[in-house]
Formats: structure tokens, C-alpha cells, sequence
């Protein structure tokens, strides 16, 4: 296992200025206090290859506006800094995860579906999709808009989903990092989608089977995740995962998901989609995708196929 003290030393937060961000400014604080990490603030002023700025933000209100983002996040974070770059912003945002050898991205999203979400798309689903390291996401919820409710930052209770690929088994070591740092309890939750049932929407034998197998994994990894004092239960759901995950959540205390993402792009990403984007755009609470989460092979939990 690795050392969840050194998990995160340099956070990059990308910020529009929009509540969104600054709702997620204080998932920033929380972290780089935990972690006493170095965090720097990026500001992209939109510009696309082939497109006029309709609005030119002023450079001296910007450069404010990064000042007080600084001063709020210099008691909590080790060093703070900032860049103002222009360009196609989860283009610059991933390029600049790279430059600073970022641990974590954190950005907030306002999620979108329908028409506007097939032709905007969202910069926080784009830069998970193309990011060199793992992707915290952000997402103000419309009650706590409607009501000025804010919930408190913690991760005491964090949900991994499960379908035993390498990406979700590198999904569950960061997930047991992070609950070991913040001594949070686990939820594996695994999702048996549709064609695992019978016709009569019951389990058929062969579902069955399937049931006990994954119940079985999950035991499994379960009994060794709390051989290290982390506690852990496991759940699982039919229908489908995005939608299954998603309804665990509005019926849960949970602090945090964190997933993995295989990440695609071109037409496969278009045709096929991606579970943790369809969760990203509508969860509750914050998504980390632990996508190219790197450990030694000797260090890394396993679960073999029962």
C-alpha cells in the first residue's frame, strides 16, 4: 500500500470564478491543509482556435480576483500561487496538471444534460477524460443554491463503485488511502446491470451465480481492506451503474465517490460514454476520478477471480 500522507503535494485548482468554483475553493482548502500540499489557481481566459472573444475580461479585475483566492487559501494550503493563461480551457488545464506535476486537479461543474450538454459538452467531463492525474469535481447542488445551504466539508463516508477492472481496482487503493487519512468508512458497491436478470426481472440462475461471484470478490476485498483498520461494508444494486450509483448517493451520507475511468475519446467516447462522466454531471456530493493512480505491482490490492 502507499503512504496516504504523501497522496496529494501539489493540487491544481481551476477556476472560473463562478459559484461552482467557488464552491469548490473550499474542497481545495480541506485538502491542502490535510495534506499540507502546494496549490497553484488557474484562470483560463476562453479563447478557441478560429473564434473571436465576445468579452474581454479586464486584467486588473482578474488578477484581483486571483489575489482574494490566494489570501483565503494561504492559511490552509502550504505555498499558493497563481496562473491567468488563454486558451481552450481543458486543454490548458491539463497541460498545466502536467508542467506542475500535479497530484490532483479540482475544479467545479455546473452539469448539464439534454440538448445544451450534447453541444457544449462540459470542460470538467473533457479534462477528466484527457487528465494525467486524478480529477476532483465540484458540483453546487440546486437545493443548496435555492437555499443557501452549504454542507460541510468531509470525507467520512466515501463510496467506490466496483466491476473489478484495473481502473476500479485503482479506484478502491486511492479510495483506502483517502479513508485511512480521514478515518472514513467504504462502501464497495458493485452494480449487476439489466442482462444479469431474468426476463421476469428476477434473478435467474445463471444471475444467481453471477450474484454470489461478485459477492464473493467483494467479501474478499473487503476483509483486506479491513485487515488495515478501515471499515468497509458492501452493497450491491441492479439497473444500470451510472443510474445505480446515483441513486445510492441521493440515499446515502455520502461524502465522496471515487471512481475509476478508462477515458475515450473520438467516436467510442461519443457512441459509448463514460459511467463516471453520466455520474459527474448529476451527483450530490464531490466525484474523484482516479484515473492513471499508479502503484508498484507489489503494493497494489488485487482481487482475484473467485
Amino acid at each position: 500500500m502507499g503512504d496516504e500522507q504523501s497522496l496529494i503535494k501539489r493540487i491544481l485548482f481551476a477556476t472560473d470564478f463562478s459559484v461552482c468554483a467557488h464552491h469548490a475553493e473550499a474542497y481545495v482548502a480541506f485538502l491542502a491543509k490535510a495534506y499540507e500540499a502546494t496549490v497553484t489557481i488557474l484562470h483560463v481566459l476562453e479563447i478557441y482556435e478560429g473564434a473571436y472573444v465576445t468579452t474581454v475580461q479586464d486584467p486588473k479585475e482578474t488578477h484581483e480576483r486571483l489575489d482574494e483566492i490566494v489570501r483565503r487559501l494561504a492559511q490552509p494550503a502550504g505555498r499558493v500561487g497563481y496562473q491567468q493563461r488563454a486558451g481552450i480551457p481543458d486543454t490548458i488545464i491539463c497541460e498545466t496538471a502536467q508542467a506542475i506535476r500535479a497530484d490532483l486537479i479540482v475544479l467545479g461543474t455546473h452539469g448539464r444534460t439534454g440538448l445544451r450538454h450534447v453541444l457544449l459538452g462540459s470542460t470538467a467531463e473533457r479534462v477528466l477524460t484527457i487528465a494525467p492525474c486524478p480529477v476532483l469535481t465540484i458540483r453546487k447542488h440546486e437545493q443548496e443554491e435555492e437555499h443557501g445551504a452549504t454542507k460541510p466539508v468531509q470525507f467520512k463516508q466515501i463510496a467506490v463503485p466496483m466491476d473489478f477492472s484495473d481502473c476500479s481496482l485503482d479506484a478502491l487503493e486511492y479510495g483506502v488511502q483517502i479513508a485511512k487519512k480521514f478515518d472514513a468508512s467504504l462502501t464497495l458497491l458493485h452494480c449487476l446491470e439489466p442482462l444479469s436478470y431474468g426476463s421476469d426481472l428476477t434473478f435467474g440462475h445463471a444471475a444467481e451465480e453471477n450474484h454470489h461471484r461478485v459477492a464473493a470478490q467483494l467479501n474478499l476485498a473487503a476483509d483486506r481492506i479491513q485487515s488495515q483498520g478501515v471499515s468497509v461494508r458492501t452493497e450491491i444494486r441492479g439497473g444500470l451503474p451510472a443510474d445505480s450509483i446515483l441513486d445510492f448517493i441521493d440515499n446515502s451520507d455520502c461524502d465522496l465517490v471515487v471512481m475509476g475511468t478508462h477515458g475515450r475519446r473520438g467516436l467510442a467516447h461519443f457512441m459509448k460514454g463514460s459511467v463516471a462522466e453520466a455520474v459527474l454531471r448529476r451527483a450530490s456530493c464531490p466525484i474523484l476520478a482516479a484515473k492513471y493512480f499508479i502503484l508498484p505491482r507489489s503494493g497494489r490490492l488485487s482481487v482475484p477471480e473467485s
